[in-house]
């Protein structure tokens, strides 16, 4: 199971669809009662959306036996308390736990036990692994390598060669190791949205996408409970180099048209030529701050 389809692509290759308004206002209610369900059982949450996130249930409040027990008591809490369906995965770490969680939605549990962790991952295509789009994955094909199996045959210093410091990252995905703790409640440092044209297209060509991409990140921004103060344009050539270009407003963008005019007026500090092609846009927000600190710095200047 892969994430869906954006929602500008799905647009573009099916005009005639019909898109309901999201209501926030109602996914974080909900997403608030989810999380406390999971506080019952854990207190090390860290959550990755509105609908997604990560416990740690090493030691658990509820006192069951295994991690297993836990995630099975959530799901049917989730479904008796809120009369919602959820999938959960279990694994030794963040990165598997992810897999897992993908693998039987929806409404489903899956378990990878420490000794089921090669019979899982080494057959995986290596495009299931974090990171590896369309152009690393390419890069790992015309290297012979289409299957987790395949990339853990290959040294590290060989994947550094060719990958760079991302290169022992895939070394140790390869390997099902994955470090990184459960950290409560993470602070948002950015959020992006960006689509890739099935064409190279000009860059006055792109205000079409950009408008789509600034409403879908206003939407998306909307979750946060934290202002953003600056926007980001990313751009990418055909030839792969990536652009950006930011601005931080006096105050922040208090509405999409207000988010939409700043990433149009950064497509015009692009300084490549009008002949130039480009392969995806994205755009950005940043440099979040909570309501008070905005508050505390207005009262600096009255």
């Amino acid at each position: 199971m892969r994430s869906a389809m954006p929602a500008v692509r799905a647009e573009r290759l099916c005009p005639k669809a019909i898109f309901v308004a999201p209501d926030f206002t109602r996914y974080r209610a909900v997403s608030r009662s989810v999380r406390e369900i999971f506080k019952h059982h854990t207190d090390l949450i860290e959550p990755l959306s509105l609908d997604e996130a990560y416990l740690d249930v090493t030691e658990n409040k509820t006192g069951l036996s295994t991690a297993t027990l836990v995630a099975r008591t959530i799901r049917e809490q989730i479904r008796q308390e809120l009369n919602l369906t959820a999938s959960a995965g279990v694994a030794p770490n963040k990165f598997l736990a992810k897999l897992a969680s993908d693998w039987r939605k929806p409404d489903g549990l899956f378990v990878i036990q420490p000794g089921d962790v090669d019979a899982f991952l080494l057959p995986l295509p290596v495009g299931r692994l974090p990171g590896v789009g369309k152009v690393t994955g390419e890069k790992l094909a015309k290297l012979g390598i289409q299957t987790v199996r395949d990339l853990r045959g290959v040294d590290l210093p060989a994947l550094e060669r060719h990958f760079g410091g991302y290169g022992r990252r895939l070394h140790e995905l390869a390997c099902g190791i994955d470090d990184s703790e459960v950290v409560p409640d993470r602070p948002t440092q950015s959020i992006s949205v960006e689509d890739t044209f099935e064409q190279d297209v000009l860059l006055v060509e792109t205000e079409p996408m950009i408008r789509r991409l600034a409403e879908k990140l206003w939407s998306a921004s909307r979750k946060e409970s934290r202002t953003a103060r600056t926007v980001v344009l990313k751009m990418k050539t055909s030839e792969f180099k990536i652009l950006t270009r930011s601005h931080t407003p006096g105050s922040p963008p208090s509405s999409c048209d207000g988010l939409t005019d700043i990433a149009l007026r950064l497509r015009e500090r692009v300084p490549l030529g009008p002949l130039q092609r480009y392969r995806l846009v994205g755009v950005g927000l940043s440099n979040f701050r909570e309501p008070e600190q905005d508050a505390a710095q207005a009262t600096l200047f009255e």
